[in-house]
């Protein structure tokens, strides 16, 4: 597969199969993606991937925090946090085709709610992948765990399997703490649930656009 293949591939899946990845191939896969660059070959990143009883172990942990009523306790700030013109723009057509391909209304508040909480159950994928960088950090070194983000998720593209990037699952992190070995002083600043899609599924069927090139890029000579 080559390169620009895997990057029109690449889409945010969030229908999966149940069948687990095996642990061979998953440390392949990450073992290719720590080749990543980095600033000055910092390497800021530290991974943790959740699966089995710990993931469903997990999942639940998180899920007693919401219904309680517990604030979002993110240490960076939410990529969704302030923005305004075009970009909140295109969040609100983000969610406007989300919303659309799964047939629910602006009204219907508690089965968007319902939906929303798909973050949490890492979308039934059967593994979740935590991100962390040193708290300290900033956003420098968050392009750093970007393109370790990317490299991994066109790996996974590669080796037949799908992926979702999520900013949601940096928001309850206690849970996420007490069940996987972060390294003391980081912080959550993205998850990534991943397995192999569930092909048919209505939910995969939500395929964001791009803006033109011309709208996103100058060439000047």
């Amino acid at each position: 597969m080559k390169v620009s293949d895997a990057v029109k591939a690449r889409r945010s899946i969030r229908g999966y199969k149940p069948d687990p990845v095996p642990q061979e191939l998953l440390e392949q896969i990450f073992d290719q993606a720590r080749f990543a660059p980095s600033n000055c070959n910092t390497q800021p990143w530290h991974t943790v991937v959740v699966s089995g009883q710990a993931r469903k172990d997990l999942q639940a942990a998180i899920f007693e925090e919401i219904m309680s009523g517990k604030a979002p306790t993110p240490v960076f700030t939410p990529g969704d946090a302030d923005l305004t013109g075009v970009y909140k723009d295109r969040q609100y057509q983000c969610a406007f085709t989300y919303y659309g391909i799964m047939e629910i209304e602006r009204h219907e508040k508690e089965k968007r709610q319902q939906l929303a909480m798909k973050n949490w159950e890492f979308f039934d994928a059967p593994h979740v992948a935590f991100i962390s960088m040193p708290a300290s950090m900033g956003a420098v070194n968050a392009v750093d765990i970007g393109i370790y983000l990317q490299t991994l998720m066109l790996l996974l593209v590669e080796n037949g399997l799908a992926s979702c990037p999520q900013g949601a699952l940096a928001l309850y992190p206690d849970p996420v703490f007490k069940i996987a070995n972060i390294p003391d002083g980081n912080a959550i600043i993205c998850g990534l649930s991943f397995g192999y899609e569930d092909v048919g599924a209505r939910i995969n069927d939500v395929i964001m656009d791009r803006d033109p090139l011309a709208d996103l890029v100058q060439f000047i000579s």
